[in-house]
């Protein structure tokens, strides 16, 4: 079965097919069946000159329609309006020199209202069948093959507003030669290089003291389209590696997480973080795993999630202390765990103890790791 033909193999021309289909008003009547003209390969000699799009299409009579559709072009002031805002980002200049359309570039044109993208009343198309729909199927056909014209150049989107890839292009380099003018100083007289050798350094500076509290992210535009992310998703994970980080500069545990102990870590804080395809936690086992890691840290959430068994004699110590206690029934050992009664201690990979308690959840740590079982039960 061969696949069918989709349209907008890159973002920008993706973006072109949901601008037509959603913002640009065309009769949705006549879309689909222009999709079907496109795919069944009815368009012939397409041209995209500024501010037009011309084509022809085989409709049901021998000779084919002409297709001409005229685009809003830009005038000065929007120009202006629209380089100045790349230009004043130096991303998005780059991007456009290597001949790519930066993600956030069509938002913020958008919202400064020089949009690159179709909207109401941008695109005027005509054809030379009878049908008066606007657009007609043809013309709707000739709409979605342009998306092909942008992914192979997102400057298209640039020459339907009226200005080629060359001219934008010259303008933006002209504009980056302007504001990179730096005036010559005068220059200090500099040393041999047998006197700077012979300097003796100076003391390292001592390190600035850490901050109180964490920085917050950097404002950024939103995810690409079908990216399957979040702003907010992305500014919590920002967030918390900033307070990762405050903890690592004032002595915490350098040790890397792994994905197990971030998502304990991060559910322990409040934080119920998204979780990567094929990893998904039952909430009652994340659950379990936040209340073990605010007791007890990462040695807890090990106790809890693992069973081992310790060299000979290890447990010797731990079940004198069960047997000492004041505690109903017998000691019951599996493993590195020993129950007595509603008492559990575990001994961690560490070579810490850990006291459990039975709860509604199970059994769950009740304390943070201790040196010795008299320690943790104490």
């Amino acid at each position: 079965m061969t696949a069918r033909r989709t349209f907008g193999a890159t973002w920008w021309g993706r973006a072109w097919v949901e601008a037509l289909e959603g913002r640009a008003k065309l009769d949705p009547n006549r879309l689909p069946r222009g999709r079907t003209y496109a795919r069944k390969g009815r368009v012939s000699a397409l041209d995209v000159t500024a501010g037009e799009i011309r084509a022809w299409v085989q409709g049901s009579r021998s000779v084919p329609y002409r297709v001409k559709i005229r685009t809003h072009q830009f005038s000065p002031d929007e120009w202006e309006t629209l380089l100045e805002l790349i230009g004043r980002r130096l991303g998005h200049t780059a991007a456009l020199l290597d001949g790519e359309l930066p993600t956030d570039l069509a938002s913020h044109a958008r919202e400064s209202g020089v949009d690159l993208l179709p909207g109401p009343g941008d695109l005027r198309p005509r054809c030379s069948c009878p049908d008066t729909a606007d657009p007609c199927k043809h013309s709707a056909a000739v709409c979605y093959l342009v998306a092909d014209e942008v992914d192979a150049d997102p400057f298209v989107l640039f020459l339907l507003r009226g200005r080629g890839r060359e001219a934008v292009l010259s303008e933006l380099r002209a504009r980056r030669a302007r504001a990179t003018v730096v005036v010559e100083q005068p220059r200090e007289p500099g040393l041999a290089p047998k006197d700077a050798f012979a300097r003796k350094p100076s003391p390292v500076p001592p390190l600035p003291a850490a901050p109180p509290a964490p920085g917050g992210p950097a404002p950024w535009g939103d995810p690409p389209a079908g990216s399957g992310l979040r702003t907010s998703a992305l500014a919590s994970l920002a967030a918390d590696a900033a307070a990762r980080a405050l903890d690592l500069l004032t002595g915490g545990d350098p040790a890397p997480l792994t994905w197990e102990e971030d998502l304990a870590r991060r559910a322990a804080a409040g934080d119920v973080p998204d979780q990567a395809p094929g990893c998904d936690v039952p909430p009652a086992d994340l659950a379990r795993w936040a209340a073990a890691w605010r007791v007890a840290g990462r040695g807890g959430l090990a106790a809890l999630r693992e069973s081992w068994q310790p060299p000979r004699g290890a447990l010797y110590q731990a079940r004198s202390e069960l047997d000492d206690a004041d505690l109903p029934g017998e000691t019951q050992v599996w493993r590195n765990r020993l129950t007595r009664g509603d008492v559990q201690l575990r001994l961690g990979k560490d070579f810490r103890w850990y006291l459990f308690r039975p709860t509604p959840d199970g059994w769950l740590p009740a304390g943070p790791g201790a040196p010795t079982p008299l320690d943790a039960l104490s």
